[in-house]
This record gives C-alpha cells, structure tokens and sequence, in this order.
C-alpha cells in the first residue's frame, strides 16, 4: 500500500494487552503515517478502546512494541503522550460547564498561563481552523457542537502531530459534521496523522484513507474504505453479513392514539439542563416515531415526563391508553403495558454491581407475575427471563449470570432492550437505542423494534443518529431549545431539513 511519507510516523508491534485471562488486544500491529486519517473500526469489545488507551497512556501494554518516528518509545501517561506529540478527542466531552471556554482550556493546559493569554489562543486556533468559538462564553450556553471545538481546540493547542478522534461525529448535526470534515482535512494537509475511531461506516468511506479492523482484540483485515462499500467494511468487522432490516408489513392506522401529550412546557430539574417548551405528540399503534435532536435539547427531560420519572403539571399532560397518567409513577405506567429504555445503560438502566439477573428483576418483578410470590422474589425464574433475553437477542456474556458492569456497551444495551421487550409491551419509549452499538448489534435492535411495531406496538425513538432515524422510522421530527418541530413523514423529508431542524430552525412552524 502506498503511504503519504516515505517513513510512518507511529508504528505498532505486537502490541498485547490482558485482563485477567481476557485478551483484550493481542499482537495488534498498525502504522500511521503524517497527512493520513487513518480509521480503526471493530464491534463493540472489539479492543478499540484498550488500544488507544495504551497510545494515550491510559494503560500500558503487557507486551509489544510503540515506535514513535522511528524510535521506541514508551508512554507512561496522558501527560507524556501530549508531551510525545499525540492528542486525543474523547467521545464523551470533559468539560466544567459553570467555566468560561477559556477556562476550561487553561486547566488542561501545562504551565499556569495567564487566562488572558490562554483566550488570545483560544480564539486564535479556532478562527485559523473554522471553529468559531467565544473565549469568554460560558460553556452552559453552548449548543454540542459548540463544546466538541472546545475540545478539539484544546488538544490542538498541544501542537499534537497525531489526533485521536473518539466517535466525534455522534452529536453532531449533518451540517457540523461537514464542518469537521474539513477542520480534519485541513490538519492533514498540515502533515497531521489522525486516527479515527467511528461505527458510521459511510462517513468513514467519505474521510478516511485506509482502515484497520479488529475484532475479538486482533487485526483481522485492511482497507482502503473508498474502495469498499459500508456492507463489505461491516463484513469484516463482525466475521458475517450484516442482517439488513426487514420493513414493517403495512398497518391500517388506528385513530385513537396509545400515547399522547398536550401542550407541556416543564423547567429543567438540572442547573444547565432545558426546559420542555408546549410539547404535544401523538403516537398510534403499529408505528414508530422518531424524534432527532443534538444532546442537551430536551431529550432527557422529555425522556423523565413520559416515563413517569417526573410528574407533569396536570394529569391530563400525559395519556397512556386514553387514561390521564401525568401524575402516575413509571411502576403504574409499566403495569399499564409501557416500558422505557433509557440512555444511560450503567446507572440508570441497570445496577452496574448487580447480576444480570438481578437487574431483570428490577423492572419487571410488579409486571411478570412469575418473578413474584407474596413477599418473596422468584430468582429461579429470573434466571429463566434471563436465558430467554440471551437468546432472543444474541446477548454475549462471559459467565452465566454476570454483573451487568461486565458486558460491552452492545451487550449490554441488548440486554436492557431485550428486558423490557420481552413481555409484549404496547407502548415502548427509548432514548438513544443503539449509542456506541456497533453494526450487528444495532441492526438486531432495530429488527427486534419493527417486529414489535408490526405486532401493534406503538415505538418512540429518541435518537442523535440520523442515519438510524432514516433507517426504520415513519415520521420524523426534530428537538431543538426544548421546543419539537412538526412531525413529517420520512420519505418526505431528508437529512439537511432535520439537521436544520435539530438546529433549531422551524420553517414555517409558529414557535
């Protein structure tokens, strides 16, 4: 394969890291070049992680070698690998929300530089890069694609010769992801090296110049994504064809609603968060509905008023089945044949410690009439529900009844999904249901989603990915400031006028 420079800026040898008995990479050899974006994709558990941790000094390898410009080096910390020359640009943004921009740079910042000089930085990098950013702006005003070129910033300001670029398209609108596109490009023609870590397959046949693929902790296979479609790239990654959605048979839709809320306009619980501003929303059985929006819009809150999480002002807020539940708790909504699959899998949607089986028993003891008797918690049959989860969703696990901490993100998210829908639910209500799930995962939750719909369900999916939205939804709106555009059918409309939407911009809508 022909490189952009004669002499690889990093190259990996070999490099092996174990928890335990698990190998979580083995023998992993990988080059990069200067003025390359170079892509590392897998599955989820694929060992993506473990590997750029180890470049980033968050975990040294057992064994293997890191060549550094020719040289072997090792990489003890984050400290020493900024020193080095490498950065890197989480997924998941680590940022003080009460601070300026400029402070929230400083503290990551070597040396006690005067915030002053630390502004004049700021704002110099993000005009020469085409990431606008407002040095003394306070982060809790700023929309996601606002805070990720912070953090981008931030790392650039290292003078790094090689980025790591951790899932960065996840929150963004289709036309900021257009804009990083070419803040990426630039930096490769700057003679940067960047590795790119995505699940968005078309993207990364847009962007990137070769790809490496992992799975199960090895190099199974190279590539030059250009070249390949997203199918063949998603093929390597799982070892199998990808199982292509099978669309919903056509249903004659029912007049009367499942779901319905009217007029809700709710303040945030959370300091930063975004108050609900006159949402209403019907949702009919045999449909799912989608709802897109950039993190930090509303989601969340929308999310706890529908679950029951948080009561609304007045009863008749929410209905579920025609019956007003605004003041009902989410127990009472499940018992009515509801359930909710919220974004947060550790914490929230499961007990991180507790077993797996332990975990199905949080939300379905008061609806399985099984997993109750008297005061006393069937386990044996909680074990059963488990096995029968397992199955239907082709959840992998290392031991028969493990804590729910121990599964990969898909595993895991499968499991949650599969938990709630196994026991014939009539409204299902889940935010971000495949966030961080590789291909053969999220097409087997998005199967799982149709099939319940085409039985009679009635599906709200609250997502950030677009491509999922278009993928298996009827209707489409868009969540912006806390306030819902109007709902259009998918096949009229398409990604710019959402991405508009998710912007905020409700043509022709009254505010």
């Amino acid at each position: 394969m022909t490189a952009s420079g004669p002499e690889p800026l990093l190259t990996l040898k070999g490099l092996t890291k174990s928890f335990g008995s698990f190998k979580a990479n083995d023998s992993v050899d990988l080059e990069i070049y200067p003025g390359e974006i170079h892509a590392l994709l897998g599955e989820n558990g694929a060992g993506k992680s473990t590997f750029v941790k180890m470049l980033y000094g968050a975990l040294q390898p057992d064994s293997g070698e890191i060549v550094w410009r020719g040289k072997p080096v090792s990489i003890p910390s984050p400290a020493f690998a900024r020193q080095l020359g490498v950065g890197m640009v989480f997924q998941h943004f680590s940022l003080f929300e009460a601070l300026t921009v400029a402070e929230n740079v400083a503290v990551a910042l070597p040396g006690d530089a005067p915030i002053r000089t630390v502004a004049t930085d700021v704002e110099k990098v993000s005009r020469e890069y085409g990431l606008p950013l407002k040095p003394h702006a306070y982060v809790h005003d700023l929309s996601v694609g606002e805070r990720q070129r912070i953090e981008i910033v931030r790392c650039l300001l290292g003078h790094p010769d090689l980025v790591i670029m951790d899932e960065p398209t996840s929150v963004l609108t289709p036309q900021e992801v257009d804009d990083l596109f070419a803040v990426l490009r630039k930096l490769r023609d700057e003679g940067k090296a960047i590795l790119y870590i995505s699940h968005k397959l078309e993207e990364v046949r847009a962007l990137c110049e070769r790809a490496t693929i992992l799975r199960h902790g090895k190099v199974v296979g190279t590539c030059i994504p250009r070249d390949e479609t997203a199918a063949s790239i998603a093929r390597m990654m799982v070892g199998a064809d990808i199982h292509q959605i099978r669309p919903a048979k056509a249903r004659a839709k029912s007049t009367e609603p499942l779901l319905s809320i009217a007029s809700l306009s709710m303040d945030s619980r959370e300091v930063f968060g975004t108050p609900l501003r006159d949402i209403s929303l019907d949702l009919f059985p045999g449909e799912i509905v989608g709802i897109a929006g950039i993190a930090g819009n509303g989601q969340s809150e929308l999310f706890d008023v529908l679950s029951g999480e948080r009561l609304a002002g007045r009863p008749e807020q929410v209905t579920l089945f025609g019956q007003p539940v605004g003041h009902d708790d989410i127990s009472s909504r499940r018992a009515r044949g509801a359930v909710f699959v919220s974004e947060e899998r550790l914490g929230h949607a499961t007990v991180p410690s507790l077993s797996l089986s332990e975990n199905v028993i949080l939300t379905r003891y008061r609806v399985n009439r099984g997993l109750k008797s008297g005061l006393f918690i069937n386990r044996g049959k909680a074990k059963s529900l488990l096995e029968s989860i397992v199955e239907a969703l082709d959840v992998r696990k290392s031991a028969a009844d493990p804590a729910a901490q121990s599964l990969s993100g898909g595993n895991l998210q499968k499991f949650i999904i599969g938990r709630e829908v196994l026991e014939d639910p009539k409204v299902i209500i889940v935010n971000q249901p495949t966030w961080g799930v590789d291909a053969g995962s999220a097409a087997r939750i998005r199967q799982t989603l149709v099939d319940l719909a085409e039985g009679g369900a009635a599906i709200l999916v609250i997502s950030q990915d677009l491509d999922e939205l278009f993928e298996f939804t009827d209707r489409l709106a868009a969540i912006a400031e806390g306030r819902l555009s109007d709902f259009a059918p998918v096949a009229q409309t398409d990604r710019n006028a959402i991405g508009l939407k998710m912007s905020g911009i409700f043509e022709g809508q009254t505010a």
